[in-house]
């Protein structure tokens, strides 16, 4: 077993032991890639404060999301294509986020079905949800959720059209593989993965097919799922989706503090500040910049987390101390599930609560929810001076 340090450390390993297409998907962003960079390398302007001669004892990152307590305030995000990275991904990424004590969100775009996780698990996890134009399937998708318990639903909002992601068409992503010479080269290499999807439960995308009328394999998949997110989407049917969720609801993709106040006075019990890890729109400017301004914005009137660009516990402090109410990572933990499978995920999160407790009493803090600006040294420009 490697001494696992640091996510890179099971970043390398991922990288060694995941197909190409599967590690490209996870690891780029669209065009030019300058926001997938920026998410990252933004965290590194803001310094810590150190401080001495305090009480480090009894320290504890527990806190809540939404109401829910968790071990440390880092939920993991919707990831696509989870159980391609490994076997039965999505259901192992569960069962290790309910045994560490923190929220799970299944993707619409899982390999593993809604009914899969719950069953598996046993345990409410949240569930994510892509509109589709085809408003019967979304209906139907919903209520499943409500049946499996899922106990919030988050509602991508910054996917109505698809970004261009370069190597996900140049290596013609597709769940299972297809199965051209190029990729069969390189599936040869990663033999570790393929005996265990051998044994998988599913290797399509068991929220959409057997779901829909017309979609009962992969080659009809493709299809259909281009055509069906809804670029119609506005802030009147958002309001309907959560009437018709009638539970907690979490908005995910916010980005603009217009956005922001829209979605608290539509009675969001959360936003997540994201750009959808620089998969989206390339340019627009990283989550942590951008979140003193949505911070200014909501105040107060709804909690608000932060997605993309999270590598550590010490950019969750950076987030937590700036104002935000929890984190979520994407990355982080699929790194760790494609190293290593659900133990690969638990190993994740036990180094991000190492860094962030360890940082947080260096900086003379014995309590995550304590965290503040005081504990930060910000450029006096981090967020930039635009004119718009």
């Amino acid at each position: 077993m490697p001494v696992i340090t640091n996510i890179e450390d099971l970043k390398r390993i991922y990288h060694r032991r995941v197909p190409r297409m599967f590690y490209d998907y996870c690891e780029s962003g669209s065009w030019t890639e300058q926001t997938f960079r920026d998410n990252v390398s933004d965290f590194d302007q803001i310094r810590l404060r150190q401080r001495v001669a305090v009480d480090m004892s009894g320290r504890s990152t527990a806190s809540q999301m939404i109401g829910q307590d968790v071990t440390m305030p880092v939920a993991l995000a919707p990831v696509g294509l989870t159980g391609m990275q490994h076997a039965d991904g999505e259901m192992k990424a569960a069962k290790a986020a309910h045994d560490f004590g923190v929220p799970f969100t299944l993707s619409t775009m899982s390999i593993n079905s809604i009914e899969d996780v719950a069953e598996y698990t046993r345990q409410p996890f949240w569930f994510q949800l892509y509109t589709m134009k085809d408003e019967d399937y979304v209906r139907r998708l919903i209520q499943r959720a409500k049946d499996a318990r899922c106990s919030a639903l988050v509602i991508t909002l910054d996917l109505q059209i698809l970004g261009q992601r370069h190597k996900d068409l140049k290596n013609g992503l597709s769940a299972p593989p297809k199965l051209t010479p190029a990729t069969i080269a390189n599936l040869a290499t990663k033999w570790r993965w393929g005996i265990g999807m051998l044994g998988a439960k599913r290797r399509h995308f068991g929220n959409i097919v057997g779901h829909v009328k017309g979609v009962s394999d992969a080659s009809q998949l493709g299809a259909w799922t281009a055509e069906q997110f809804d670029p119609t989407l506005d802030w009147g049917k958002i309001e309907k989706l959560m009437e018709q969720w009638g539970g907690k609801v979490i908005l995910k993709g916010i980005l603009d503090a217009e956005d922001a106040k829209m979605a608290a006075k539509l009675g969001a019990d959360a936003i997540v500040v994201s750009n959808h890890g620089g998969r989206q729109l390339d340019g627009a400017l990283s989550s942590i910049r951008v979140l003193p301004e949505i911070l200014d914005a909501v105040g107060g009137d709804t909690e608000v987390f932060l997605d993309s660009g999270i590598r550590s516990g010490q950019d969750v402090l950076k987030a937590m101390a700036l104002g935000a109410n929890g984190t979520m990572i994407g990355r982080a933990f699929v790194y760790g599930l494609g190293a290593m499978g659900q133990q690969g995920v638990t190993t994740a999160l036990e180094v991000i609560q190492r860094e962030l407790d360890t940082t947080m009493a260096l900086c003379g803090e014995r309590k995550v929810t304590e965290l503040g600006r005081h504990n930060l040294l910000v450029p006096e420009d981090f967020g930039g001076r635009w004119q718009g």
